[in-house]
């Protein structure tokens, strides 16, 4: 820390007068010595540990290993809760919360005497709406990710979270007994951690390495291997330093960075749920990060990473393999050398010699699995501020497709009518879900890779074209069109498509295209209202009223940028 920088908490705990006796003394009633409060710096703990996230239900246990890091290097460690997002269990979906939890984190960091802040994170909206927090105080900051479960055994089957949707369409057709579904549901998730498998949390830890906010290896230590409290320990004694030398996320997060981690994504074959929420980290730190960036840095980038859902193996054997240093180092020739990471080194430098111990998992750049595999983001009038695919978790023989829309106007009309043996489908329809977008479910859900009517299941088809302006799983696959913008709920061409019309789909000429007359288009939207909302107050009104759409990263209007560290207002 330059000599002429105080610490921040020292405005509380440094006080004079009744200022800092009220300060010190309600905190020395947990047993803190006097000289804690000396000009030592203050770490805060983040902590999104919760029984009802159960990615992270272990968090309480890798904590403990973060703050004896912190102690051992002369910091003050506090930990504190904020809200805590699962996947599993928190309805309508989660991502409804993030920007709720995004500003629980900010307004934590900001109002507190804190001068560095450790965030654990874990289970897929954790580590964004963390992320997105910090990024609005601007203060040193560092990412400790809980890590994934071990790999599931099911029958002598390697299993994880990716397997659900195979197991529900066998059950769903007589294939899978019962009693085999619920034994494979014991087997699946059989230690702490977050899904075994390249799904969002895994892509969110990614993230986090390759953008530089976190120790390198961070992405992919399991959850119950030593070495993820040692990481912990070892993030616990770099926050303390990163203070010392000031090392905001402003510093590390450049557009660089940015880029670097998009590229790393394509790499590794992560989720498209990426696209959202880096956008939204990007706005907070004040970075341009535009739409177009995935598709010109990410979507020639090869896929080096045999992991479901876009491969065979899990994170586990990722990590044995080499895990994310293996796969930098294969790119390293492809990265920004000049960006720096919260260990004070670059992204190259941290894994330059990275070694691969199994090219079955991880692959060389000379002999990538595919040669161009990143998400590809399309255009047309049925998206024309653009929607996402996954092209590495997508059929090859249906990226270049025509077919007739089966539409179902909402969730409810979709799980209605989808087993419907009346239903008009065949393996060429292209399924159209309208009304799951930021603003129409309200939450933008994990809908988007819907699962095939029986009939077709029935037929032998595993896979056809679905486009919705929702998301997807990242633990899920499918030739999937997502995140169409404008949602159907704002007005968006996807609200005017009618069964029968004929939808084209190019992804090699990135191209979505509704073949409808301009004159029929606007025949219909004279004719289309947005079907009512039941929220008339709280957070979720608040929400419908400012999210943006989803090519701006679903964040709130309000939320972009940041407010800093400054607290206006003395509290006594």
């Amino acid at each position: 820390m330059s000599p002429d920088k105080k610490l921040r908490s020292s405005d509380w705990f440094g006080k004079s007068g009744k200022d800092g006796f009220i300060y010190r003394a309600w905190m020395k009633n947990q047993g803190f010595p006097p000289d804690e409060f000396e000009g030592k710096p203050v770490i805060g703990i983040c902590n999104t540990w919760s029984e009802l996230t159960p990615c992270n239900a272990h968090f309480r246990e890798l904590a403990e290993s973060v703050k004896r890091g912190i102690w051992e290097a002369g910091g003050l460690p506090l930990e504190f809760p904020v809200m805590s997002l699962g996947e599993t269990l928190i309805r309508p979906t989660a991502m409804l919360y993030r920007n709720l939890a995004s500003m629980d984190v900010e307004e934590s960091i900001r109002a507190n005497p804190l001068d560095g802040v450790v965030l654990m994170c874990g289970c897929d909206k954790t580590t964004p709406a963390l992320v997105m927090g910090a990024c609005s105080v601007d203060i040193p900051a560092i990412v400790v990710s809980g890590g994934p479960m071990l790999t599931g055994k099911f029958r002598g089957e390697d299993i994880g979270t990716t397997d659900v949707w195979r197991f529900a369409a066998e059950h769903k057709v007589g294939d899978l007994s019962t009693e085999a579904f619920r034994e494979a549901e014991g087997a699946m998730c059989r230690s702490a951690g977050h899904c075994a498998v390249m799904g969002t949390a895994s892509t969110m830890a990614s993230m986090a390495e390759s953008l530089g906010i976190s120790l390198p290896g961070n992405a992919a230590i399991p959850a119950v291997d030593a070495r993820r409290k040692v990481l912990a320990h070892r993030s616990g004694r770099r926050i303390v330093e990163m203070v010392e030398k000031d090392l905001t996320l402003s510093e590390i997060l450049s557009r660089e960075a940015f880029l670097n981690a998009i590229k790393i994504n394509a790499a590794i074959g992560g989720s498209t749920n990426f696209i959202v929420h880096l956008t939204a980290i990007a706005r907070r730190i004040g970075v341009p990060l535009a739409l177009e960036d995935f598709d010109t840095y990410g979507s020639q980038v090869p896929l080096l990473v045999n992991l479901k859902p876009s491969g065979e193996y899990h994170m586990e054997d990722f990590y044995y393999a080499g895990g994310l240093p293996a796969v930098i180092c294969e790119l390293q020739d492809h990265l920004s050398q000049e960006p720096v990471t919260a260990n004070g080194k670059t992204l190259v430098d941290n894994n330059r010699d990275a070694p691969c111990y199994d090219r079955d998992v991880i692959a060389s750049i000379e002999e990538p699995f595919q040669r161009e595999a990143g998400i590809t983001v399309v255009r047309g009038n049925l998206c024309p501020d653009g929607a996402v695919i996954k092209t590495s978790a997508a059929s090859q023989e249906l990226l270049r497709h025509r077919g007739p829309a089966v539409v179902f106007e909402t969730i409810e009309d979709y799980h209605a009518r989808v087993d419907d043996p009346e239903l008009e489908v065949t393996p060429d329809s292209v399924l159209v879900l309208k009304h799951v977008g930021p603003r129409g479910y309200p939450g933008m859900a994990e809908v988007g890779n819907m699962t095939l009517p029986k009939k077709i299941l029935r037929q032998g088809v595993d896979d056809m074209v679905r486009i919705s302006d929702g998301r997807m799983s990242g633990t899920a696959y499918g030739t999937a069109f997502l995140h169409v913008s404008p949602e159907s709920y704002a007005g968006g061409t996807l609200a005017l498509v009618e069964n029968g019309d004929m939808i084209e789909v190019d992804v090699e000429n990135k191209r979505l295209h509704l073949e409808v007359s301009e004159q029929e288009l606007q025949r219909r939207r004279t004719q289309w209202n947005p079907p009512p909302h039941d929220y008339e107050r709280g957070y979720v009104r608040l929400y419908i009223d400012h999210v943006q759409q989803a090519h701006l990263g679903a964040d709130m209007d309000f939320l972009a940028g940041g407010s800093g560290s400054a607290v206006r207002r003395e509290s006594h």
